[in-house]
């Protein structure tokens, strides 16, 4: 491998920790201006999510660049490759985290209706846990926290679905609480979201490090 090769390669995997540092404080932020009902954060998760566009195009021109600059293979080739996914995972995710806050500045007007105790603290923590760990997976290279993260989204899934169920209970016993309660089931819907794509990057790791593909396996 190449010095200049080796060069690029850190400063590529510095550059998409940063997108992923930033990534976490948007989800992170959105989540607690949803409970918190804090519009002027809420705001600003909206302008973070461009930070988090622009970073992303920046890390696709620096990967295709060094795929026809130094025509990887191997390790580095499924590195490169991998960067190209995780890269745009992370921006997918900062768009949810993007709709989080907007229901978060919609639900900031309207009366607080009461939901199981899952949604408020299990299903956040779970999903907060989930990025972390994905990106800590990512940097350790780590397939033993890549797979336990996997394990973790069945539980998501198993909140939302609940959320589904909870939604349609309060809209049925008062109707006036329809907005608000479809709001929230949007802001479920968009966690899990999360969730799935931290399972992506988990199972980019995994192809990174053993060369496997693991999407779609179920």
């Amino acid at each position: 491998m190449s010095l200049h090769l080796i060069r690029d390669l850190e400063a590529l995997k510095k550059e998409l920790l940063q997108l992923g540092n930033l990534v976490e404080y948007a989800i992170d932020s959105a989540i607690l201006a949803l409970h918190n009902r804090e519009t002027t954060l809420a705001d600003r998760v909206l302008q973070i999510e461009l930070e988090i566009n622009e970073k992303e195009v920046l890390i696709e021109e620096e990967c295709l660049k060094m795929l026809a600059l130094h025509q990887p293979v191997a390790v580095d080739l499924r590195f490169i490759v991998a960067v190209l996914k995780v890269d745009n995972d992370l921006e997918r995710m900062g768009d949810f985290a993007k709709n989080i806050a907007k229901r978060a500045l919609d639900l900031a007007h309207l009366q607080p209706v009461p939901v199981f105790p899952e949604f408020v603290v299990e299903l956040p923590d779970l999903v907060r846990t989930m990025v972390r760990k994905s990106l800590d997976s990512l940097v350790t290279l780590d397939v033993d926290l890549a797979r336990s993260i996997i394990k973790m989204d069945k539980r998501v899934d198993e909140i939302n679905a609940k959320m589904y169920l909870e939604v349609r209970r309060l809209i049925t016993e008062d109707v006036t609480r329809t907005e608000a309660a479809l709001n929230l089931l949007s802001c479920s819907r968009h966690m899990e979201r999360i969730a799935d794509l931290s399972t992506n990057i988990a199972e980019d790791v995994l192809f990174m490090v053993e060369g496997k593909v693991m999407r779609h396996m179920g």
